[in-house]
């Protein structure tokens, strides 16, 4: 059985992040959408009200599951029996961290990298880019997150 962990801090989950759960889902025997914290940045939302969001977003996937770590990716993914990194790419900024990332990840653990490609429709948004845009009209948002995300950011901004 091929079990994949997708790891990022979803705040929020785009329609990207959604795109590259539903690819991978198919790509994998079960997928793991791994929640944690980005330490470089402040978030918008709590770590429960992620996991809780992102799960919402991915139930109508079967073989996907969320969890929540908080440490290296490499220990989550043994935890869960892992080997494999789903990531995606939306640009060459975006491949060169993740080509980074991946060569570290490799001597901490046996672990492989897959990369995805982001759709031409995706590849513009970020996570920041949303919460900047929800900041100051949240009555746009449906092009950049899935529904349940809607709602979640315009409770936050009203």
């Amino acid at each position: 059985m091929k079990k994949a962990v997708f790891p990022g801090s979803f705040d929020p989950l785009t329609n990207g992040h959604l795109d590259i759960i539903t690819r991978a889902a198919g790509l994998f025997d079960e997928l793991v959408v791994a929640v944690g914290k980005n330490t470089n940045k402040q978030g918008l939302f709590q770590p429960e009200e992620r996991l809780a969001l992102v799960r919402q977003a991915v139930a109508h996937l079967p073989n996907v599951s969320v969890g929540q770590i908080d440490g290296l990716t490499v220990d989550y993914m043994a935890s869960v029996g892992a080997k494999y990194i789903v990531r995606g790419l939306r640009n060459c900024k975006d491949f060169e961290y993740e080509r980074d990332i991946a060569g570290v990840n490799s001597v901490l653990d046996d672990v492989e990298t897959v990369l995805l490609f982001a759709k031409p429709e995706n590849q513009n948004i970020s996570s920041s880019m949303v919460k900047e845009i929800s900041k100051l009209s949240s009555n746009r948002l449906e092009a950049f997150v899935p529904p349940v995300i809607v709602d979640a950011l315009q409770n936050h901004f009203n």
